[in-house]
C-alpha cells in the first residue's frame, strides 16, 4: 500500500555518480539514490564530467532529467 505520492520526490540534494560521461554540449547519465534505491537520470553540466565521479543534483530540469555538479571533496 502506498502512503504518498512517491513520484513527486524531489532528486535535488541527492548524491549521484556519473554512468555516462557528461559532455558540456550534452547530456550524460547518472544513478541517484532514491526513495531506498537508485534511479537513473539524464544528466547535464556546465563542464565534462567523467564516467565514476560523484555528483550532486542541484536541479530538476524534467521528471527525468537533472542539472549536477561535481561533488566537492
Amino acid at each position: 500500500m502506498r502512503t504518498g505520492d512517491e513520484s513527486s520526490q524531489s532528486p535535488v540534494g541527492a548524491i549521484g555518480r556519473v554512468t555516462v560521461q557528461i559532455p558540456p554540449d550534452g547530456p550524460g547519465e547518472v544513478l541517484v539514490a532514491m526513495r531506498g534505491g537508485s534511479e537513473s537520470y539524464a544528466a547535464y553540466c556546465t563542464t565534462s564530467i567523467g564516467w565514476g565521479v560523484r555528483v550532486v543534483v542541484i536541479d530538476s530540469l524534467s521528471a527525468r532529467s537533472v542539472l549536477v555538479e561535481p561533488l566537492p571533496s
